[in-house]
């Protein structure tokens, strides 16, 4: 059934519910867990193992041992670089999913094309929307494959990398007296790994218990990541601070163990509903044709670049706007279809519908009419991280489920007994913070090292006017280091491994290059940076982040986006064209806008 929308007053709706979220501070709402609580940084998941410092030399060292890590790695190994060295500050592979462990976790987008190497590993996923467990073991299965564990450094802390001009090496420090070198390095540190907590007045003053759902306290609250139940908490009434991605999964888990549960919540998340089920395999086995993945990844992309897929493999609650918008493409004019103003027309009624089928949802599900009208999210679908699960609302059906909202004004401050909303105390033993990591904040607070370039520039400094990179990944004045990240790439946010997949097939074809041409050095030259860097800026307003939405992480809290700000955008033609550009990139063998030295100096 067609759904009527009075198009002008959602929009007024969506503008009168972002302007009470609105804050001065913007980023600086948030406050540095390491200030306030160091040990929530401790790992409550693996014992940290004594070991010799490494003064040793590698071929190539990467410093993140999530899926960037590990797929660079094994890409690296199958181009026949073996001398591969992963450093971490966990205790084993799997960066965000090392530290994700809260009752739940599981990724949002299909398991197919999340989970990469699943091809050249051999696993199936048991779902088509993995859980945590799976995911995490996949890590280690891909650390295991590829014969990454020997030489890999874990519950390590870098501090510094520099340069070594006469060498033609990196140089890598630790926290752990580690002072090594290495030929080539990475970096795909991410942003998912640092814990933010809210800046709320008086989060110093609990006695009661805490602790962030990155660092999940089992031994407080019972159960485990596999799933039993949390039955230390019988007895205990908890608050959960944040109705995020996180705040989705681990709700009815808390929901149905806790003697009284309060849910705090600012913003309310648009909650569609998980079509999940068990990965059929003789249905596997029919699709698993070589290069299954890559199809599947690529298809995808397509449906969310808004390009017209013939078969949406996928076929999901991500996929579904792009669907109606087609839908509604097609019945227009022809003359009509070429329009950009239609076209954005087109996909705005589409939201709208997609998020009123949303809302209505929670109606449908939620006994408690007051409660169910808190619940609802005025906003367009991808201006927060879309979130999808089919017992988040049911839990608050629940008589020992309390929603406190806040109206977007947030906790008001937190006291020795409990939290304060609407000028009410509700006491508490216990507060999970579901506020999750640190983004929008400055690179060195999230990375805790600097890397420091030819002639003893660092990165910060190279970087201070804005990113500078051939395809996120080269940049001047640091040969033979690499980048693992979005920006000035695809910057495909709905699906980050696709981002990793690409660039590590990238990296691991240059350094094949260099080492097969006996190359000491490569570099991108300064005219293709800079050629790259206009080119990313040429189209940024394709990219950035939407004023208009609710503010959260995708839009720096909705404050205006500094200068340099602009230069973390993405490829100006979309992701679907880069990943295209950048497998003929690398598969030319010419490796356009890199330079090849046959000495450090570059000679």
């Amino acid at each position: 059934m067609k759904i009527a929308i009075d198009r002008e007053a959602l929009r007024r709706k969506y503008r009168e519910e972002r302007d009470k979220r609105l804050r001065p501070d913007g980023n600086e709402q948030y406050i540095h867990i390491e200030d306030h609580f160091p040990h929530y940084l401790d790992d409550p998941y693996t014992e940290v193992q004594a070991r010799q410092a490494k003064s040793d030399h590698v071929t190539f060292a990467f410093i993140g041992g999530g899926y960037a890590g590990l797929v660079t790695a094994a890409r690296l190994v199958e181009q026949g670089v073996s001398d591969v060295r992963i450093v971490d500050k966990a205790g084993d592979f799997g960066g965000t999913w090392y530290w994700n462990r809260y009752p739940g976790a599981q990724c949002d987008t299909a398991s197919l094309i999340y989970m990469p190497l699943l091809e050249e590993t051999g696993h199936v996923p048991t779902q088509n929307y993995a859980h945590g467990p799976e995911i995490l073991e996949h890590c280690r299965r891909i650390g295991r494959r590829y014969g990454l564990y020997d030489n890999a450094l874990f519950h390590t802390r870098v501090s510094a990398v520099e340069w070594q001009e006469e060498a033609g090496v990196w140089r890598i420090r630790s926290d752990r007296g580690d002072d090594f070198t290495a030929r080539y390095i990475g970096m795909g540190t991410g942003p998912l790994h640092m814990p933010k907590l809210p800046g709320v007045p008086g989060i110093d003053d609990f006695q009661g218990h805490a602790f962030h759902t990155s660092r999940w306290d089992y031994r407080y609250t019972g159960g485990d990541p596999a799933g039993a139940p949390l039955d230390r908490l019988g007895d205990k009434r908890v608050a959960l601070i944040g109705t995020g991605a996180t705040a989705v999964q681990c709700v009815p888990h808390l929901a149905g163990a806790c003697a009284t549960f309060y849910v705090c919540q600012r913003t309310p998340s648009s909650v569609d509903a998980r079509d999940i089920r068990p990965i059929d395999r003789d249905w596997f086995a029919a699709i698993a044709e070589p290069g299954w993945q890559r199809r599947w990844m690529e298809n995808f992309a397509a449906n969310l670049s808004g390009a017209p897929v013939e078969n949406d493999l996928v076929r999901d609650g991500w996929t579904d706007i792009p669907r109606r918008f087609h839908a509604g493409l097609a019945q227009l004019p022809e003359e009509e279809r070429k329009n950009p103003a239609r076209w954005a027309e087109m996909w705005e009624q589409a939201d709208f519908e997609k998020m009123e089928e949303i809302r209505r949802r929670v109606d449908a599900v939620v006994q408690d009419a007051q409660t169910a009208a808190r619940l609802k999210a005025w906003y367009g679908q991808l201006c927060k991280r879309p979130c999808f699960h089919n017992h988040y609302l049911e839990a608050f059906n629940r008589a020992s489920t309390v929603l406190l909202d806040t109206d977007g004004r947030g906790v008001e401050r937190i006291t020795p007994r409990g939290v304060v909303v609407g000028g009410v105390e509700y006491p508490v033993d216990c507060i999970i913070y579901a506020t999750g990591f640190e983004v929008g904040t400055d690179r060195l607070s999230r990375t805790g090292f600097e890397v420091t370039g030819r002639g003893g520039r660092t990165l910060s400094e190279h970087w201070q006017q804005g990113m500078r990179s051939l395809h996120g990944i080269h940049v001047r004045n640091f040969p033979n280091a690499f980048l693992v990240q979005p920006a000035q790439g695809a910057n495909f946010i709905a699906n980050v491994p696709h981002n990793i997949v690409e660039s590590a097939a990238a990296i691991a074809h240059t350094v094949r290059h260099a080492e097969a041409s006996g190359a000491a050095r490569v570099e991108v030259s300064a005219a293709a940076e800079e050629a790259w860097v206009q080119l990313i800026a040429s189209g940024t307003g394709l990219t950035l982040p939407n004023p208009d939405c609710t503010p959260g992480y995708y839009n720096n809290e909705g404050q205006p986006l500094p200068a340099e700000a602009h230069s973390y955008a993405g490829y100006p033609m979309g992701a679907v064209a880069f990943f295209g550009h950048l497998q003929q990139w690398r598969d030319s063998g010419a490796f356009e806008g890199l330079e090849f030295g046959l000495d450090a100096s570059g000679m």
